[in-house]
């Protein structure tokens, strides 16, 4: 059920993309005005991004529920937050979270920006106050230094949030083995069985790229999924109120997928093997399951080649690339 990695090994090697830079077959990424890439804003967004000043008893940082290593996700089912706290959804790889329409689950945010405000105030992760974290900062002279380069101003709610907002949007995973094969035309780059995979993903058979879709396989779309009867959390429907909207949500990509898990909005299946065998079962009948959910009467050959494709996903270079992580 492995992807082979005689082929992908084979594969010629791509050189590391330097920051900000789109892969092949991605769009450039887009800079709101006023927070325009510059190194130093990258520099400083990545000192916050680790540093465990954010939360409020300094036991955790943005890098402890999203780890470079996973493709920025965690490996528990909910994350710990301040004091000890468990957070109630899983946390999603932020990977390619340059090219999202809207943020958080529910999709309620419309910008990064407005998002890095979410985990700093939420009681069950960073539990503080972003004026009280900018009244630390500047008190620290590096801090003070950095943001001055980088905004020309003092630590501030504008200058944590832009600047956090600036690291992730560097977050850009786009050379797997998928991407070898099809955006580089490096044949070979992927193994028989992940191709076979693919063919089956995109098939209407399966509808998994009807949702899975677009270079980054979201179409970012609310959806429920038949994980559940009943769900203990309304998804969407805790934004928008609507009945229609309960127990859907956004839509992830498949990106990397064999190193985010566990998987699912609360973390509830713990491997890849076990999320195929989710869908092949046709799910739950909650009374807003995506219609395209149904039973797909999968081989155990089909299932792994499936299982092949989405190994594919994975970009070693991004889940190894010095400049992301903390070393």
């Amino acid at each position: 059920m492995a992807v082979s990695c005689a082929k992908e090994t084979e594969s010629t090697e791509i050189a590391n993309l330097q920051i900000m830079e789109a892969p092949q077959g991605f769009p450039e990424v887009v800079h709101p005005e006023g927070n325009e890439y510059t190194v130093e804003r990258w520099n400083l967004g990545k000192k916050l991004f680790y540093d465990p000043i954010l939360s409020k008893d300094g036991s955790i940082s943005c890098a402890s529920c999203h780890d470079p290593s996973l493709a920025f996700s965690d490996n528990k089912p909910v994350s710990v937050g301040a004091d000890g706290l468990l957070g109630t959804r899983n946390s999603p790889s932020i990977a390619n979270v340059a090219y999202q329409p809207y943020y958080t689950r529910e999709g309620g945010l419309p910008t990064l920006e407005m998002q890095i405000l979410v985990p700093i105030q939420e009681h069950n992760e960073f539990n503080n106050n972003i004026v009280l974290i900018a009244d630390t900062l500047s008190k620290i002279p590096s801090y003070v230094q950095m943001a001055k380069a980088a905004y020309d101003q003092e630590p501030s709610a504008f200058v944590i949030t832009r600047a956090l907002s600036q690291f992730e949007r560097s977050m850009i995973s786009g050379q797997s083995f998928y991407d070898l094969e099809y955006n580089y035309n490096i044949e070979g780059s992927m193994s028989d069985s992940a191709i076979k995979g693919k063919a089956l993903f995109d098939s209407e058979r399966t509808s998994c790229s009807t949702c899975h879709s677009g270079f980054n396989f979201s179409n970012y779309s609310f959806q429920n999924n038949g994980l559940y009867d009943e769900y203990p959390d309304n998804g969407r429907e805790r934004l928008t109120q609507n009945p229609n909207d309960k127990a859907l949500f956004k839509v992830p990509s498949l990106r990397n997928a064999e190193v985010t898990g566990p998987y699912m909005h609360d973390g509830s299946i713990a491997t890849l093997a076990e999320v195929i065998v989710h869908y092949n079962s046709g799910g739950s009948n909650h009374i807003n399951k995506n219609s395209l959910i149904e039973p797909l009467n999968l081989t155990e050959t089909e299932g792994a080649d499936l299982l092949a494709f989405l190994k594919s996903l994975t970009d070693q270079k991004f889940i190894t690339n010095k400049n992301l992580s903390n070393e």
